[in-house]
């Protein structure tokens, strides 16, 4: 008798609506290439990342994001045995620096996109929810942080915060959460006219059991999407900030950092242009490879979620 009501406990949950739609998005983004290609970048990555201490073991260990050198000549150092992948300007280790980059590149996607992902989905559910006067102030508000470049506005935040790689996140936390807002909004302005929802209010269903049980789950795939896609656009401008030197302090893990210290041998000397290739060519490929992985997959899912796209 137990294994019997155990094995139709069973059966019923395989037959949740949910569970249904999960295997089935799962075996979408298992056979599509883009998805595939993309998800083995990041894995690699993450692997990258999560064995920092192991590939590339730390010099200052109550510092590990401080990238060991050796002296403070300004001339890059080639290949070589103790430099996988040579120094850079002031004799940082390349090798090291791209590798903790890795948790640094991590830690900015995650956190930012993750934040301003919680924000627009708070914004845009009340915007589109309650709609009137409510709508109407969030919406300017939305739109006067959209009418600014996004880029300079980040970057005068960043300058009156002050130089970091914090400050760099918070930065780009402030300037990205509208599109967001604005992208759960209209999402929920055709839910909610729906059928189901009108049953449940007239059910008595609360506010935000509507909101969070109805509505969102129907509703983020947008949202989810755009994450996916921003993931590598806000390392890639963090590390543009960077670049620019508004990151962290110099000899810090992070591959915009890396890309600076090279900017003065972009290009050799007369008759020897890529006689220092390796000090901008190496973090920049860990930078493209990152971002095109998180691009791709941001791009599978929007074919595979997309219905406009699924009906073509």
């Amino acid at each position: 008798m137990y294994f019997l009501k155990k094995r139709r406990v069973v059966r019923e949950f395989e037959q949740h609506p949910r569970l249904k739609e999960f295997r089935f998005s799962f075996g979408k983004i298992v056979k599509n290439p883009l998805s595939v290609t993309g998800l083995s970048l990041i894995f690699i990555f993450f692997m990258i990342a999560v064995f920092a201490p192991v590939i590339s073991p730390p010099k200052y260990e109550h510092e590990p994001f401080r990238i060991p050198h050796e002296g403070y000549s300004i001339i890059p150092n080639p290949p070589g045995p103790g430099h996988p992948f040579g120094t850079t300007t002031k004799q940082y280790d390349i090798f090291y620096g791209v590798i903790w980059g890795a948790r640094t590149a991590f830690r900015i996607g995650f956190m930012v996109v993750g934040s301003i992902l919680i924000i627009g989905i708070a914004v845009g559910s009340v915007s589109g929810y309650f709609g009137g006067i409510v709508d109407e102030i969030l919406m300017r508000v939305v739109d006067i942080f959209m009418s600014l470049p996004l880029f300079i506005l980040a970057m005068a935040i960043v300058t009156a915060l002050g130089r970091s790689l914090d400050n760099i996140m918070r930065s780009l936390i402030i300037v990205g959460w509208p599109i967001y807002a604005r992208t759960i909004r209209s999402s929920i302005l055709t839910i909610r006219e729906e059928d189901f929802i009108k049953a449940a209010k007239a059910l008595g269903a609360g506010t935000f059991k509507i909101i969070f049980k109805h509505i969102l789950p129907n509703a983020i795939y947008p949202a989810l999407i755009l994450a996916s896609l921003d993931i590598g656009a806000m390392v890639l401008t963090a590390a543009a900030l960077s670049f620019l030197g508004l990151g962290a302090q110099e000899g810090y893990a992070d591959w915009g950092q890396m890309v600076s210290l090279a900017r003065n041998y972009i290009v050799g000397p007369q008759g020897q242009p890529f006689l220092f290739w390796y000090v901008v060519t190496i973090p920049g490929l860990f930078i493209l490879f990152f971002v095109l992985g998180w691009n791709l997959l941001g791009d599978a899912l929007r074919d595979i979620f997309d219905p406009k796209l699924r009906r073509k």
